[in-house]
Formats: C-alpha cells, structure tokens, sequence
C-alpha cells in the first residue's frame, strides 16, 4: 500500500498532469460520487501573490477544483488565516493570491464566515476549541498545503496547515495556550486527528525557503506529492527539503503516536524520494527533546533549560523594518511595543509563537538563533 505519491513537476503549466498520475496510486478519486460535498482547506496565510510562494498556488487548487467537479462534486475552496476573520479581509487575500481563478472551474470559494465550538474528548491536549464551521459543509475535506520553512514548527506542510481550521484572531489565543513547541505540535496533531483530511495534497512546484513562512525566498523543488496521511506527506516533505523527523515538532509527535514510521525511507513511495541540495532552512534546528546530561529529574530540568536557550528567537532587521506595527498588534503575547517607530520585543513576555515573523509584510522580523545555539553549533543558517 502506497503512503505517499511523488511526481516531478517543473512547472505549474503542467500540475493537472503531474496532479492526476499522483492520485492514482490511491485509485484517483473514484471515491468521489456526484452530489458529494468536498472543502478543499488551502494555505491562504497573507495572501500574497501566485509567484511569492506564500499561498498555495491557484493553477494547482483550480486543477483539483477540475478534476473534482468532473466527478459531480460540489466543491468550496477557503481558510481563515491570521487576522480578522470578516468578508473583506478574506475576500481580500483571495484576490491578491489570485485564488479567485478557482471559480471558473465550478467551484466556489468559501463565504461561511460562522463559528462552532467543537467538544473533541480523544485529543491529546486539544479537547475544546473553536473551528470554522464551513467544514461542517463538507462530506469530505482535502487538505491542499505548502511546503514551506517555518520559525517556530521548522516546516509548515499539510499538518500546520489545518491550524487554519482555527478561525483568524483566535489563533493567537492558541499560540499564547501552548507556548512549548511540543505541546503547539500536539495540539496541531489533535486538529488533524479532529479534521480527520480524506486526501492531503502538497504543492511542492515551488516552495519557500529562508525566512519563511510568509517573507522567504521562492525556490523550485519541481514536485506534487500526495497522501492519505498528513503525516506522511510531512515526513517526505521534510525529507525532500533537509529537515531530520527529530527537527520538526509534529512529525516527533506524529511518531510517538505511530502515525508515522521513523524515517521517510521507510514509507511506500510511488515515485522516488530526493533532497534539495542546499535548502536553506528558517534557521538550524538542534533536536534536543531527549537531551538528558544525567538521568532522573535533575536532567530532565537541564534538558528543558537547554532546549530554552537553544531554542530560535524573532528578532528585527532594523534596516527592513517601516514602523508599521502589524507585529505588535498580532503579538499574542503583548511582548511588543513600538518605540520611535520601531518595535522593542520583551523577552520576559515573548513566547516565541513567531507571529510576529510570519506577518510581518516587510519580512523585517527574523528568526534568529540565540547566542548559546550560536556558539554550540556555529552561526549561519543551516543548509544541507
């Protein structure tokens, strides 16, 4: 049985192609029957433009959109990113993402902006939250993702990218309840065990690189992949760009529920598995979730002190910075302030959500490795 399919794809002109081959090894979609209902949950994030990289690409999303509503399926594109959540806030990113081009092929994007609050015993740490209730609409959800670097979670892919499920300002209420990467990660892993995604699709044509989420550098990798798991789409996308399963919070959390096995080359993959040369990554993630100098409680607690001073900052490129305050006012944790047009970060307050650098729109905030990571492992940005 196939986890994941891989097929190269150079160029967004021929995704639909590259799209249908990495469907079959999991019967296309036959599965869909006319009449059904199917949300496809994109990455809209801050909606920049089809070339930016930030978005999923529309050529892909319109392409599924086709081959979906081929089958007589309903289909409703959407996602509620950071931010207010209200008609002309979304309306907004999907013009300048250029989703609307999806509506030509039959689909609609979503205008169900209503809330519900969701009783969920069987998570891990997630057990009540709110979600957007326009998935409540669909028989059946796809999760259609990214591949792109991230500060706080090393990669956001198709399981980061059900965090969307969460409606916009609420997010930072999330990000302030599980400051702690790991328990971030599970709770993520909760809203996918929740969404439960009858396909996850990756649009890894062009992905970012560097200072991603939102402010990296585009940078083919020339590739759709496809997965019934969202977690074994991650663990090949992290594969793919460089990243070990330790190093990236969701596929270690993943792993301790056995969603996933250790390594991708353990996965059935249709296609092959490769890595781009010199990926270049938010910043070096050293995995020091088992770091232990002595056994017992007392290396525990080193090990979590290690793992704080290791751990990767926001910090501003004052030179890029326009004094906007976006990323003061999406702080979750009102860490900062504007000071002579210039945002000051408390680092008693910041629990390193990274928020601040995801919507930053001059891609002024960074990730920034502390002086202790420095020292210990050199300084530059980690490429492999």
């Amino acid at each position: 049985m196939t986890d994941v399919a891989i097929v190269r794809c150079a160029d967004y002109a021929d995704v639909e192609a590259a799209l249908t081959r990495a469907l079959a090894p999991f019967g296309g979609l036959d599965w869909v029957r006319p009449g059904m209902k199917v949300a496809l949950k994109i990455n809209l994030v801050s909606g920049g433009r089809p070339d930016s990289a930030v978005a999923t690409h529309p050529a892909l999303v319109s392409a599924l959109c086709r081959l979906l509503t081929a089958r007589g399926a309903q289909v409703r594109v959407g996602d509620s990113p950071g931010g207010v959540y209200t008609a002309a806030y979304i309306g907004h990113f999907y013009a300048t993402s250029g989703m609307t081009a999806v509506e030509e092929t039959g689909a609609r994007l979503n205008r169900d902006l209503s809330q519900r609050e969701a009783s969920f015993p069987a998570g891990k740490v997630l057990r009540s939250f709110q979600y957007t209730a326009w998935l409540d609409w669909a028989d059946a959800v796809i999760d259609v993702c990214k591949l792109k670097t991230h500060g706080m979670m090393g990669m956001t892919c198709a399981v980061k990218n059900l965090f969307g499920v969460v409606p916009g300002t609420r997010k930072t209420e999330y990000h302030f309840r599980y400051p702690d990467p790991g328990d971030f990660a599970d709770m993520l892993v909760d809203l996918n065990d929740f969404v439960c995604p009858r396909l996850s699709v990756c649009d890894a044509v062009v992905a970012m690189e560097g200072n991603g989420p939102t402010a990296g550098t585009p940078r083919n990798v020339g590739a759709v992949l496809v997965a019934q798991s969202p977690h074994a789409l991650d663990l090949a996308c992290a594969h793919i760009i460089g990243l070990q399963p330790e190093d990236v919070p969701t596929l270690a959390a993943a792993r301790k529920r056995g969603y996933i096995p250790a390594r991708a080359e353990d996965l059935s993959v249709d296609g092959a598995l490769f890595t781009v040369p010199d990926f270049k990554l938010v910043t070096e993630r050293n995995s020091l979730e088992r770091f232990r100098p002595i056994p017992g409680p007392l290396g525990a607690l080193a090990g979590k002190t290690m793992r704080r001073l290791m751990r990767a900052r926001p910090a501003l490129a004052k030179g890029e910075c326009v004094g906007c305050g976006r990323c003061a006012r999406v702080c979750p944790a009102r860490a900062i302030a504007m000071r002579k047009a210039l945002p000051r970060i408390d680092r008693r307050k910041c629990i390193c959500c990274f928020c601040c650098q995801e919507f930053c729109p001059q891609g002024a905030m960074k990730a920034r490795r502390t002086f202790v990571a420095r020292a210990l492992g050199g300084g530059k940005m980690a490429k492999r």
